[in-house]
């Protein structure tokens, strides 16, 4: 298999790995977590169970139902992109980590709208009395993989106007 194709799929492998572990740990939350009631783990974390019918935040959860296939649209849209950056920059290991994070985290939260229509989340940080909305492996790969990608761009700003576009492409 010529260097090209064998790079970008290990990097597909990542992102399966990613969705493996987004469903496992859903499909467990779903079995061991009643709907709604907060299982304490320590003072700032707490598991619990609850569906999200919209985007991140809940954006669109009470739009009546369209919002599903909105969503799912936008993911395969983002995810065709991303499968097409994975390809043309498997050699740069920065870039690469990010879009397969942002795909494995994607693909987990499609399957839930595909299959259930919504989004199992299950995992909620809080601190002196205030609570982020719950979210799950897939939205924590997500947000590691935007991460990335800002301080690839950070990166490349600070090198100068001749840099390569995007930050750094060598993989460093």
């Amino acid at each position: 298999m010529p260097e090209r194709s064998s790079g970008w799929l290990r990097w597909l492998g990542l992102s399966a790995a990613v969705l493996a572990i987004d469903l496992a740990t859903k499909a467990w939350a779903s079995a061991a977590l009643a709907p709604g009631e907060p299982v304490r783990v320590t003072g700032f974390f707490n598991l619990v169970l609850v569906h999200n019918t919209g985007a991140a935040f809940s954006f669109l959860a009470g739009a009546g139902g369209w919002q599903r296939w909105f969503f799912v649209g936008v993911t395969l849209a983002v995810s065709a992109v991303l499968l097409w950056l994975l390809r043309k920059d498997a050699a740069n290991r920065l870039l690469a980590l990010a879009y397969a994070l942002v795909l494995g985290g994607a693909a987990g939260n499609l399957w839930d709208r595909l299959t259930l229509g919504k989004v199992v989340d299950f995992i909620q940080l809080h601190a002196a009395g205030y609570y982020w909305p719950a979210f799950n492996a897939a939205d924590s790969a997500i947000t590691l993989g935007v991460i990335l990608l800002l301080w690839d761009g950070v990166r490349g700003a600070r090198a100068g106007p001749d840099a390569p576009a995007g930050g750094s492409r060598t993989g460093k």
